[in-house]
């Protein structure tokens, strides 16, 4: 069932959007805090470093309606605002966004609306990061609303880039001048190698770790063999 608020009364209406929307943050943020503790469970390894939810603000909203050419009004609100929640997942490495994307995919509660992945294909701008617009029913006392969270994935890195980014078009209201947009996009690069760098690197320890635990397991057995040949010996005598 798709969120319909009652025009009737658009104060009404709005709070309980932010009612199912702040739910909606709240199902997919526990979701997410689940999937990290069952990982660290299995693999001892958390792939989340950290959440940010966040709701859209009402000006924001209307913002960017108007930008597409939508009257302000709460049905469009909700059928053409699909950012209105928020989450942004923040990952240690690139390898943990799509593993991450991947089990929640899963979830058969979950449905996807679309897939953005700018870490494949990444913006002019040199933004990287992988976009999920799902739906998460919402249970109330009286129906079943399907709320919409857009759901931003990307590393430590990539967060960083794209804070600072934003923080310069802000001030440049969208037009910075051309010699600072070589610029970032020569940062995405230098970002984008150190993610690189950083899960080769850990791969490397991950192996190194695996090996020495195999040569101590096998020590330990053939520690184990020789005991029970000493007592097999003590025996015969």
């Amino acid at each position: 069932m798709e969120f319909v608020p009652d025009t009737r009364n658009d104060i009404d209406s709005w709070k309980e959007v932010q009612l199912v929307y702040n739910s909606a943050l709240k199902e997919i943020g526990t979701k997410l805090e689940i999937l990290n503790d069952e990982f660290h469970h299995v693999h001892q390894y958390n792939p989340i470093e950290h959440i940010k939810a966040r709701l859209k603000s009402p000006e924001s909203i209307v913002k960017k309606l108007k930008k597409h050419g939508y009257e302000s009004t709460i049905q469009n609100m909700v059928k053409y605002v699909n950012d209105i929640a928020g989450i942004r997942v923040i990952c240690s490495f690139t390898s943990d966004i799509y593993r991450i994307a991947e089990m929640l995919i899963n979830q058969s509660d979950i449905k996807v609306c679309s897939v953005k992945d700018y870490i494949l294909n990444p913006k002019p701008s040199g933004y990287k990061s992988y976009h999920l617009i799902v739906t998460v029913p919402i249970f109330l006392s009286d129906r079943i609303v399907d709320a919409k969270v857009e759901i931003q994935i990307r590393t430590v890195a990539m967060d960083f880039w794209a804070s600072l980014e934003h923080k310069i078009y802000y001030k440049f209201e969208g037009n910075a001048p051309e010699h600072i947009k070589k610029e970032l996009v020569e940062c995405a690069m230098m970002v984008s190698d150190l993610d690189a760098r950083m899960l080769s690197l850990n791969d490397e320890v991950r192996d190194l770790i695996a090996c020495r635990q195999a040569e101590e397991a096998k020590k330990n057995g053939m520690k184990k063999q020789i005991s029970e040949s000493d007592v097999d010996v003590m025996e015969d005598l």
